[in-house]
C-alpha cells in the first residue's frame, strides 16, 4: 500500500492541496492533478500545465530603481489546458458535476510504482441515472511530449445516450495572490492564442507568450472504443471534440496530448507535434501504462528507500521521491523548480535549493540526471559572467539567487542578489559531482570552468585585513539576517571553491596537459592566479567566538539581541509574513540552517565540539520558517548523536506536504524539503559522506525503527545499504569491486559478497 497516495476528501482545502500532491510530470512537462470537469462554481482551483523553463518576462516595478537593479523577471507561465473532459447523461444533458446529483462513491490513487493517477467515481444525477467513471492519467516517462487522459464510463442503471465533450483550451491564465511573497503578484495572463487548426483528426493550438515571445503549441487526438458521432471544432481559442453514442456497456475514451515549444523544437512545433501524434495511432493506454512501469522500475531499483514497520513514513519518502524524479529538468533550459512542476510558487524560478537540497538525491541514485542539472548551470555561465560585471566586479561569474532562463529575478536584493553564496553552492555540487564520478572529462569540458570562474568571483569581492581574507556585504541562507561582513557560510563556502578551483587545475595537469594548456589560454589563467586562489583560501577568516566557543553567523550577529520568541504569538509566524525586514534584521533570529548547514556541508573545517556547541546555540534561535531547514538540523542532530532529536526534526520533514504542515502546499510542493527528507535517511542517520577519501558510513538507527535500507549510486557501482537494531549490511549490487569506510573502517566489497558489521 505504500506504493500508493490514496485520497477521498472534496471540501475546497483540500481539492487545492491534492491538486498538487497528485501532479504528474516528466522533468519538462507538468500537469496538476485537477479535475476533468471542474469543480463548483464557487470554487477555486489552481488549473495548471506547465513547460519546464517556459516563460515570460514581466517588468519589476521599484518604488525607487536603483544601479543594477534587475528591470526584467522570467515568469513560469501557466500553459495550454488540455486536462478538460466534460460528461453529460440523457436527452436532458444532466452534466456530470460533483456539486451536483450524489456521489455514491469516490478514490483518488497516486500510483508511484507505475507512475499515474487515477480516480474513481460512482454518482448518480438529480435525475437518478447512475454511472461509474474511472479517469485515469500520465505523463510519460519516455515520451517526454505526452500527456494522456483515459476515461472509462460504465452504466449502473443507467443506459442511454452521453455526450462527450473534450477540450483544449488555449485562453489561459496564471494564478496570483498579491498578499504571499511567495505566490506570483499580478501578471496574470501571460498567454495569447496565434493560432488552431485541425489535421488530420488531430487538433492543435499555438500559444505565444507576450514580452519572451516563446511559442508553445498542444497538439490533441481521441481515440474512442465505441462507434459514436465525433465532431472535432477549432474556434474562440480552443479545440473542442464532441462525440455522442449510446451507453449500454463501457466505453473508454483516450486523449492524447502532445506540448511542443521553440525553446526544444524549434520554430516547426505544430509539425513536431503532429508527427508525434502520428507515433501514436496504434499505442493504447495499456501500452503507455507498461512504458511507464518500466522506466519506475529502473528507477526505484537504485532510488527506493525502504523504512519496515511504518507505512506513513515508507509513503512519505517514496512520495517524495516520486516527486522529486517528476520535477527534474532533463535538457540545457532546465533545472528544477522550487515547487517543481507541481505549481506556480516562486514563479518557477530555480534557486540554490537545487544544488544543496535536491543534487544530491540524484548525485546518489541517478548521476545521469544530476550531470544534467550541472550542465543547466554550464550553459548559463556567460550570463554569471556578465552579472559579475553588471555588479561591479572586473573578473568571476555570479550566478543569480532566482531565475529561469540565466539572468537575475530577485528584485530584494538584501536577500536575493546580496546572496552571493549561491556561485558556491553551483561550484560545490561540481565537487561532489567530481568526487562521486571521478569524471575527468567532465571536469575539463565543464566542471574546472566553473570552478575558475567562481573562485574569481572570491578573490574579487573579498579582501585582505589584518592578514586574514575578508568577505564583507553578503547574505547567508539565513534569510532574517541580511547584508552582513564575513557570514561563516559563505567564507567557509568560498574557501572550499577557492581551494578546489586551484585543485582542478592540478588533477586537469596531470590527466590531459594539452587540453589543460588550451582551457587556460582560453580563460586566461595563470599560475600566479592560480596562487592568488589558494592563498585566499588559507587565509579565509572564518569568525570564531572564544567566549561561546562557536562560529558566529557573521562579525556583528551576537552582538545583536536575542528575539523575544516567549512573547511571539504562534499566529506570528513565519514572521517574514507578519514583521519589516529591518525589525527581523535587528535580533538574533534564524529563518533555517545557516552556520548549521555549513558544519554539514563542510564538517572537516571546525571541531566536533564546536560543531555540536554551534548546533545547540543556533537550535535557540531558529524559527524553521523555512521548509530547508529542519533536514539540516535532524542531519546533524545525527552527527552530535542526538537521534531523538534527530528523528523528531526528520518527522517534520517526511510528510510536509501529504499533511500540509506548512499550509501552503496548494501553491506547490516543496521540492528542497523533499529532497532534504532523503539527506536525513542517508546523510544523517546512516552518516553518509563523500569526500576526497572516498564513501564513508557511520550508521544509526531511530529508536522507533526496526529495519532501514537504501541503495547508493557510485562511481558505476549500485551499493545496497541495510541497517537493522543490531547490524549494518553493505552489498555491491553491481559493478566491480570497490572499497569504502564504515565507522572508519577501511571495507572492500566484492559483486556477490555481503559485508556484514554490528552495529555501533
Amino acid at each position: 500500500m505504500t506504493w500508493k497516495i490514496s485520497n477521498s476528501e472534496l471540501s475546497q482545502q483540500d481539492l487545492l492541496n491534492m491538486e498538487s500532491i497528485f501532479a504528474l510530470g516528466n522533468g519538462y512537462l507538468g500537469v496538476r492533478g485537477n479535475f476533468e470537469e471542474g469543480y463548483g462554481a464557487d470554487m477555486t482551483s489552481i488549473r495548471g500545465t506547465y513547460l519546464n523553463a517556459f516563460h515570460d518576462v514581466i517588468e519589476i516595478p521599484y518604488g525607487e530603481k536603483l544601479f543594477a537593479f534587475p528591470d526584467t523577471q522570467q515568469k513560469l507561465v501557466n500553459n495550454i489546458d488540455a486536462q478538460t473532459i466534460l460528461i453529460y447523461l440523457g436527452d436532458e444533458e444532466e452534466p456530470f458535476r460533483l456539486d451536483q446529483g450524489t456521489i455514491t462513491a469516490h478514490e483518488r490513487n497516486l500510483h508511484m510504482d507505475k507512475g499515474y493517477a487515477e480516480r474513481m467515481v460512482q454518482w448518480r444525477s438529480p435525475a437518478g441515472k447512475e454511472i461509474k467513471l474511472t479517469f485515469r492519467r500520465l505523463v510519460s516517462f519516455t515520451r517526454r511530449e505526452l500527456f494522456a487522459i483515459h476515461v472509462r464510463m460504465e452504466p449502473v442503471n443507467y443506459n442511454g445516450p452521453v455526450r462527450v465533450v473534450s477540450t483544449v483550451n488555449g485562453k489561459v491564465t496564471n494564478y496570483t495572490n498579491a498578499n504571499d511573497p511567495r505566490v506570483g503578484a499580478g501578471h496574470a495572463e501571460r498567454m495569447t492564442v496565434v493560432d488552431t487548426g485541425i489535421q488530420g483528426g488531430i487538433g492543435y493550438i499555438v500559444d505565444e507568450t507576450m514580452a519572451s515571445k516563446l511559442r508553445a503549441a498542444c497538439a490533441a487526438q481521441h481515440n474512442l472504443d465505441v462507434d459514436a458521432d465525433v465532431q472535432l471544432e477549432d474556434g474562440a481559442g480552443q479545440i473542442t471534440c464532441t462525440a455522442t453514442f449510446s451507453l449500454t456497456q463501457p466505453v473508454s475514451l483516450t486523449k492524447y496530448n502532445i506540448y511542443t515549444d521553440n525553446l526544444r523544437h524549434g520554430e516547426a512545433i505544430v509539425e513536431q507535434g503532429l508527427k508525434l501524434q502520428e507515433t501514436l495511432r496504434s499505442v493504447s493506454f495499456e501500452d503507455l501504462l507498461a512504458e511507464q512501469a518500466k522506466y519506475l522500475q529502473d528507477y526505484w531499483k537504485s532510488a527506493d528507500v525502504i523504512i519496515e514497520n511504518d507505512a506513513q513514513l515508507q509513503e512519505g519518502i517514496r512520495f517524495n521521491l516520486f516527486q522529486l524524479l517528476q520535477s527534474a529538468g532533463r535538457d540545457e533550459h532546465s533545472n528544477i523548480s522550487a515547487k517543481g512542476l507541481s505549481g506556480e510558487g516562486y514563479e518557477g524560478h530555480y534557486f540554490w535549493d537545487t544544488e544543496i537540497y535536491m543534487f544530491p538525491v540524484f548525485l546518489m541514485t541517478q548521476p545521469d540526471i544530476a550531470r544534467q542539472l550541472l550542465l543547466y548551470r554550464y550553459s548559463a555561465l556567460d550570463q554569471a559572467r556578465a552579472r559579475a560585471r553588471e555588479m561591479g566586479h572586473k573578473q568571476g561569474a555570479l550566478f543569480p539567487w532566482r531565475t529561469i532562463a540565466g539572468t537575475e529575478c530577485s528584485s530584494f536584493f538584501p536577500s536575493g542578489t546580496a546572496q552571493y553564496h549561491i556561485s558556491a553552492d553551483i561550484a560545490y555540487s561540481y565537487i561532489q559531482y567530481y568526487l562521486a564520478e571521478q569524471d575527468k572529462g567532465f571536469l575539463l569540458s565543464y566542471g574546472a570552468e566553473v570552478l575558475i570562474e567562481t573562485a574569481r568571483l572570491w578573490a574579487e569581492i573579498g579582501h585582505y585585513y589584518n592578514g586574514a581574507f575578508h568577505i564583507d556585504e553578503v547574505t547567508g541562507p539565513d534569510e532574517y539576517t541580511c547584508c552582513v561582513n564575513n557570514n561563516y557560510y559563505t567564507n567557509v563556502m568560498a574557501k572550499h571553491n577557492l581551494k578546489w578551483a586551484a585543485k582542478s587545475c592540478a588533477i586537469l595537469r596531470d590527466y590531459n596537459a594539452a587540453g589543460f594548456k588550451a582551457l587556460c589560454v582560453r580563460l586566461g589563467v595563470t599560475e600566479e592566479e592560480m596562487t592568488t586562489w589558494s592563498k585566499a583560501a588559507d587565509a579565509m577568516l572564518l569568525p570564531y567566538d572564544e567566549a561561546l566557543g562557536i562560529n558566529p553567523q557573521d562579525d556583528t550577529f551576537l552582538r545583536k539581541a536575542v528575539w523575544d520568541f516567549d512573547n511571539t504569538p504562534k499566529e506570528k509566524y513565519p514572521l517574514l509574513l507578519h514583521y519589516h525586514p529591518l525589525t527581523i534584521y535587528r535580533y538574533q533570529v534564524c529563518k533555517q540552517a545557516d552556520t548549521v548547514l555549513a558544519h554539514f556541508l563542510l564538517e572537516d573545517e571546525q571541531s566536533e565540539e564546536t560543531i555540536k556547541r554551534s548546533y545547540d546555540y543556533y537550535e535557540g534561535i531558529t524559527t524553521h520558517d523555512s521548509s530547508l531547514s529542519s533536514c539540516i538540523f535532524s542531519i546533524m542532530a545525527s552527527k552530535i548523536g542526538n537521534m531523538e532529536k534527530a528523528y523528531r526534526y526528520f518527522i517534520e520533514t517526511a510528510r510536509l506536504d501529504l499533511d500540509n504542515t506548512h499550509g501552503n502546499t496548494k501553491d506547490g510542493l516543496h521540492m528542497a524539503n523533499m529532497g532534504g527528507t532523503w539527506m536525513s535517511i542517508v546523510y544523517g542517520f546512516a552518516g553518509m559522506r563523500l569526500k576526497e577519501s572516498g564513501l564513508s558510513l557511520t550508521p544509526a538507527i531511530p529508536q522507533d525503527w526496526q529495519k532501514y535500507a537504501f541503495r547508493l549510486n557510485f562511481r558505476g557501482r549500485l551499493i545496497g545499504v541495510s541497517i537493522d537494531r543490531e547490524n549494518v549490511t553493505l552489498e555491491l549490487i553491481e559493478g566491480e569491486a570497490i572499497e569504502m569506510k564504515l565507522y572508519n573502517e577501511e571495507v572492500r566489497l566484492e559483486p556477490g559478497q555481503m559485508v556484514k558489521r554490528s552495529l555501533l
